[in-house]
């Protein structure tokens, strides 16, 4: 796999709740930085106060082979209780696509969690263009830690969401 093939990560969980519950959750974008490793969290850049198609917010994150830095994610998709998607940079070619998928499953909702790398630069070019011969190697590394974070990230709005 290389980075110009648009390696992807996706995790899912049934949750014993509504999509109405689901989506309250999903949509708090500081939510997965209590789960993450990475993500350190969020805030929504004026004039936005909540999800929706177009706001933006500014995201925080840390990890222990880069160090900290700061990402800028535009909202690209926004269907209430079914899709909450957004992009890590402006226009054609974000560094990376991410999303929220919800679907009504008997009285629960599947929540599926998917990420796409590129096609635009990300922090990861840096040490692919330092090691090209071990492209492939970084890659797969990266998708099994976005993951694991995903992971934990949707079992802990499953224990949220069921607890309420």
């Amino acid at each position: 796999m290389r980075y110009a093939d648009g390696p992807t990560a996706q995790v899912e969980i049934h949750i014993d709740a509504p999509p109405s519950r689901v989506w309250e959750l999903v949509t708090d974008i500081n939510l997965p930085a209590r789960f993450s490793s990475e993500f350190q969290g969020a805030e929504w850049i004026e004039p936005a106060t909540r999800a929706a198609l177009g706001a933006t917010f500014k995201g925080r994150n840390k990890h222990p082979a880069v160090g900290e830095w700061e990402t800028t994610s535009y909202v690209v998709g926004c269907d209430p209780e079914r899709l909450f998607a957004w992009q890590i940079g402006e226009g054609e070619e974000p560094g990376a696509q991410w999303r929220f998928e919800l679907v009504p499953d008997g009285d629960g909702t599947l929540l599926k969690q998917w990420m796409r790398m590129g096609p635009g630069r990300s922090g990861l070019n840096a040490a692919i263009d330092a090691m090209p011969d071990k492209e492939e190697r970084i890659i797969e590394r990266r998708c099994e830690e976005h993951r694991r974070n995903m992971t934990a990230t949707v079992e802990g709005i499953k224990a949220l969401a069921e607890r309420a």
